[in-house]
C-alpha cells in the first residue's frame, strides 16, 4: 500500500467506521453454524471409533477447522465486536474460550496490547511471535542465536508451539495480571479440568487424546500459522516508537491473506487482517465487505497460500531496508562487516 499521510489515514478510518457494527442475527447465525457442527463432529468422533480410529482421526481434523472458527468468535468477543452488549460478549467469549482452551480476560488484555503495539520495534513482547532485528541477532551469543533459531524453526513453532500454548501459556497468568484476570484464568482452568476428567473417565485417555487432543493440536498449529503469516512477509511495516503510526501498522504491517472460499469461511475472514487491525470493532462477518468497499484497503500486501509458504524463510527484520530477511542473509551481512572491520 502506498504511504499514507495524515489526511488519508483520517479518511480511511472514517470510511471503515460504518462496518464497525455487529448484527445480532448474523452473530447468532454464526454461533449456530459453528458450535453445533463442532459438537456433532466431536460426538461422531467418539461414535465412529468402534469402526476405525481413522474415522475418528478424520473427525478430529474436520473439527479442528471449526475450533479455528470458534476462536474467531472468541476473538471478536474480546474486542467487543461480536455483540452490541458487553455482557453478551463476555458470556459468549468465556464459553468459546472454554471450547478453544483460551482464558477470556487474559487473552483480551494481551491481545489489546498486541493491537496497540503491533509493528512497533520498541514495544515487542506481549501477544506477538518473538522477532529479532538483524543487529539484535548478531549481537547474541552462540547459545542465544541457537535458542532463537530453534524458536523460529517451523517444527518447533508449529509442532511444539500448539502444545506450549495450550498447556502452559494459556494456563498461567502474567505477573502483572489483575485480580479479575487471574480469577477468570482459574475459572477457565477448573472448568476445562472438570470437562477433561469426565471425558477421560468415560472414554479413556487414548480416545480423549485422539478426539480432543488431536483437534486442539491441529487447530493450534493453524492458529499460530495464521498469526505468523499475517505479520511476517518481506515488506511488512515495522518502525521505532517515535516514527510508529497506528494506521500504517494496521494496513502496511498486516497482510491480506487471500484464501479459497472454504478456508476463508473456516478462518472467519481473518485473512482480511489489515482491515481487522485498522478497526478491531468490525465483526468478522463484515471484514470482507469493508475490504471490498474501501479501495485503499485493496492495496494492502496480498498473500496467497503459495506465496505464504515462502515467508517461512523470513526470520529477522532489517530496519535499515524495511524488510524481513533470512538467517543466510544475516550471515552474509556479518561476514561483510567482518571484512570491513579487518580493512580498517
Amino acid at each position: 500500500m502506498a504511504k499514507t499521510d495524515a489526511e488519508k489515514t483520517k479518511q480511511l478510518r472514517k470510511d471503515v467506521a460504518p462496518f464497525a457494527k455487529s448484527e445480532t442475527r448474523l452473530s447468532i447465525q454464526q454461533l449456530l453454524n459453528t458450535l453445533v457442527p463442532l459438537l456433532l463432529i466431536w460426538g461422531a468422533g467418539y461414535f465412529l471409533l468402534q469402526y476405525s480410529p481413522w474415522y475418528t482421526a478424520l473427525c478430529s481434523v474436520i473439527a479442528s477447522g471449526f475450533v479455528v472458527r470458534t476462536f474467531i468468535i472468541f476473538h471478536d468477543c474480546t474486542h467487543g465486536s461480536f455483540f452490541k452488549s458487553k455482557k453478551a460478549n463476555d458470556i459468549i467469549g468465556n464459553i468459546t474460550g472454554i471450547f478453544t482452551s483460551f482464558p477470556y480476560e487474559k487473552w483480551k488484555r494481551e491481545h489489546t496490547i498486541h493491537h496497540a503495539t503491533s509493528s512497533n520495534l520498541d514495544k515487542r513482547g506481549i501477544g506477538d511471535i518473538d522477532m529479532l532485528t538483524v543487529d539484535e541477532y548478531l549481537e547474541k551469543s552462540k547459545m542465544g542465536r541457537l535458542g532463537y533459531r530453534l524458536y523460529r524453526n517451523p517444527l518447533v513453532m508449529f509442532g511444539l508451539g500448539p502444545l506450549f500454548m495450550v498447556l502452559v501459556l494459556n494456563r498461567f497468568n502474567r505477573k502483572d495480571a489483575k485480580r479479575k484476570e487471574r480469577l477468570n484464568t482459574y475459572f477457565t482452568n477448573i472448568v476445562l479440568l472438570a470437562i477433561c476428567a469426565v471425558l477421560i473417565f468415560v472414554n479413556g485417555w487414548a480416545t480423549f487424546l485422539l478426539v480432543h487432543g488431536l483437534t486442539l493440536f491441529i487447530a493450534g498449529a493453524l492458529g499460530i500459522w495464521l498469526f505468523y503469516i499475517q505479520h511476517t512477509y518481506e515488506d511488512s511495516y515495522f518502525e521505532v516508537d517515535s516514527d510508529w503510526d497506528y494506521v500504517k501498522a494496521a494496513v502496511e504491517g498486516s497482510s491480506y491473506y487471500k484464501l479459497p472460499k472454504v478456508l476463508q469461511w473456516v478462518t472467519g475472514n481473518i485473512g482480511f487482517h489489515h482491515v481487522h487491525h485498522l478497526s478491531p470493532r468490525i465483526p468478522n462477518y463484515k471484514l470482507e465487505d469493508a475490504h471490498e468497499s474501501v479501495k485503499p484497503l485493496q492495496q494492502a500486501t496480498t498473500i496467497t497460500i503459495k506465496t505464504s509458504l515462502e515467508s517461512l524463510r523470513y526470520k529477522l527484520y532489517d530496519p535499515e531496508n524495511y524488510r524481513f530477511v533470512s538467517f543466510k542473509e544475516a550471515a552474509k551481512r556479518e561476514t561483510m562487516r567482518g571484512k570491513q572491520f579487518a580493512v580498517k
